[in-house]
């Protein structure tokens, strides 16, 4: 159980990492100047968040051998997992930047900053605290839906206890060492994303 543990560890690490980048990128698209990017940018959020994540993940490792596209287990759920993360995280993103008073970018841009300067001198540092916020839901969220690449033969915390369960005919005993797995490890997570909005002084959502 420990190793299976260790891969859902790894498994989480990979795909909130691939998240943070995609949905960087589709903030950034949700932003620009050109309309062609930010139509890209709500097409795929709303394809991500309107079908179900494990039809996605079957898509990709199953339907994926057909275009030439063989992945390992493993490396389909990363990638299937970062794609669809990176999603939620993208509009916590676009909300926590939207938050941030008008006031603000006419200011900046009143003292003679360009459209760059502002969004990372005055804005992203007012937004970052609510950014931080959304980003610490959606692994928390990230963390136990890892359990779904169960599915497609990767040994983690779900499918360890499983396998226990079948040999040992106790599963409530296997499944239930499991979920104890899981709630450790979303209380790590929970603990680390507190320290950091005490960093941050991140206080009823808002910064102080």
């Amino acid at each position: 159980m420990a190793e299976a543990a260790w891969m859902t560890v790894q498994l989480f690490a990979v795909t909130l990492i691939l998240g943070l980048i995609v949905a960087s990128v589709l903030t950034w698209a949700g932003f620009s100047r050109s309309a062609l990017l930010r139509g890209f940018a709500r097409v795929y959020i709303s394809i991500m968040r309107g079908t179900p994540l494990l039809v996605q993940l079957f898509v990709l490792y199953f339907g994926g051998p057909q275009l030439g596209l063989s992945l390992d287990a493993f490396t389909a759920g990363c990638i299937c997992f970062g794609l669809n993360i990176g999603a939620y995280i993208s509009v916590g993103m676009r909300g926590a930047i939207l938050a941030v008073s008008p006031g603000q970018t006419e200011a900046a841009r009143a003292l003679g900053f360009g459209r760059a300067q502002t969004m990372r001198f005055f804005i992203l540092p007012q937004a970052a605290p609510l950014i931080l916020r959304s980003v610490g839901v959606n692994a928390v969220i990230l963390l136990k839906s890892t359990a779904l690449v169960s599915a497609i033969g990767v040994v983690e915390l779900t499918a360890a206890g499983q396998r226990f369960a079948n040999a040992t005919y106790q599963p409530f005993e296997a499944l239930g060492v499991a979920a104890v797995f899981y709630l450790a490890l979303t209380y790590l997570v929970t603990g680390g994303v507190a320290l950091l909005e005490r960093r941050f002084g991140v206080e009823e959502g808002k910064p102080s």
